[in-house]
């Protein structure tokens, strides 16, 4: 027994998380710069959804970070169902140059909810992204005060203002992604473990002996 719990505290916990948001506001950009430290200047549109991965370590707990990058496109939405199952955090990212792209952040938080079908949608984790931070000042039109009284009206959600250009706030705005999304996954499983309990002690019931 002793072994079998020193094995299983070293298994790696899978965390997949999804980034969603307009087209062109830098979804691919900023898993590119987290995961391997680069950026491309050329824009190259997502064509249904695709993935990276990254191994992390959060308070001594080794984790495989699954990134999933969905295409911001309207007619490649119904790929959705299948790659927001099992989520376990939900980035929303908007460009601050982008009026629309804002706009569209809670329609995107609905559209999660509808296709991931998730046990507690008012404790899921989400964290939004405002991208192109680098951009000159005259360019903005979504300020740091109107997104965080934006986010405080969604359910106080955690926000982060982002370069994936010039890598700002990248590296910080992951690691609580990451804390986010392994804190949900071991709710997911204290909630499986506890339910499988209770229906042991049902089916134990109900064999009884009635006589």
């Amino acid at each position: 027994i002793q072994n079998r719990t020193i094995m299983s505290s070293k298994k790696k916990t899978l965390l997949k998380v999804i980034i969603l948001g307009d087209s062109g506001v830098g979804k691919t950009s900023l898993m590119q710069q987290f995961v391997n430290g680069k950026f491309s200047h050329q824009y190259k549109a997502t064509i249904g959804a695709d993935f990276l991965t990254k191994e992390l370590t959060i308070d001594d707990k080794s984790v495989t970070m699954q990134l999933w990058d969905t295409a911001g496109q309207e007619r490649f939405q119904s790929l959705g169902i299948a790659f927001y199952r099992g989520a376990d955090c939900c980035v929303l990212v908007y460009d601050v140059t982008n009026q629309k792209s804002f706009e569209n952040i809670s329609l995107w938080k609905d559209e999660f909810l509808i296709q991931a079908n998730v046990k507690n949608p008012e404790n899921f984790p989400f964290v939004i992204i405002g991208n192109k931070v680098d951009v000159d000042d005259s360019k903005k039109v979504i300020s740091t005060k109107k997104a965080q009284q934006f986010a405080n009206n969604l359910g106080n959600l955690p926000l982060f203002q982002t370069s994936a250009k010039e890598a700002v706030n990248i590296d910080q705005a992951f690691d609580v992604i990451a804390r986010n999304a392994l804190q949900q996954e071991e709710n997911d499983e204290f909630n499986d473990e506890f339910n499988d309990a209770i229906n042991i002690q049902l089916d134990s019931e109900n064999n009884s002996c009635a006589c």
